[in-house]
């Protein structure tokens, strides 16, 4: 998808190879991200090897739940893992995701043991990640990784509810309010104390 629409790969790879002399020169590259792009493995590795074979730089944005699906040597195509890591603990994971956290522990440490950047994005919800016993151990995880370069803390909005509305299905955070400055510099001091660059 290109703007929300769907496009064959050729396309897409045709469309970024116009702009490969501006990104190469403003030090940019393409970010492969969703929904979860690793619904469409296949697509994501092939448009990042092309980007690759240009000399762009590859990132991808994925809650790792997926990441088995990638190869070691596929793996070799990006260059950096956005990778969000939404709440602490296996109860906490499946409530809030309706996912096992293990897939994401696991391709964490997998990108971990190829010295792969990561940047860690973490959603801040008043009522729902907000809590110590969650951000402490994400801190500590992410530290002892050894690869993360940055944590993105990002306050929730409810921007995204007219998503939910349009697919037609329920949508439960009508009522949360975005974290407040100071909550969200608090948050950030957690995963500052850890030595890790957090913004």
């Amino acid at each position: 998808m290109i703007n929300g629409m769907a496009v064959p790969l050729e396309q897409a790879v045709q469309e970024l190879s116009k702009y490969r002399r501006g990104l190469k020169v403003m030090s940019g590259g393409v970010t492969v991200s969703g929904g979860e792009p690793l619904l469409q493995d296949r697509f994501a590795i092939r448009l990042c090897t092309a980007a690759k074979a240009m000399g762009i730089h590859t990132a991808i944005e994925t809650n790792g739940f997926l990441g088995s699906r990638l190869s070691d040597s596929e793996l070799e195509q990006i260059d950096l893992v956005l990778l969000g890591i939404k709440t602490w603990g296996s109860e906490r994971h499946q409530h809030l995701t309706g996912k096992d956290i293990g897939p994401t522990l696991d391709f964490a440490h997998r990108l971990s043991a190829c010295k792969k950047p990561v940047w860690v994005r973490f959603v801040l919800v008043p009522g729902l990640t907000d809590d110590k016993e969650i951000v402490a151990p994400i801190a500590r995880f992410a530290r002892e990784l050894g690869n993360v370069e940055r944590v993105d803390v990002l306050p929730f909005h409810q921007m995204g509810r007219f998503k939910w509305e349009k697919l037609g299905l329920k949508y439960t955070l009508n009522d949360v309010k975005p974290p407040s400055n100071e909550l969200t510099e608090e948050t950030c001091q957690v995963f500052r104390k850890e030595g890790l660059q957090a913004y």
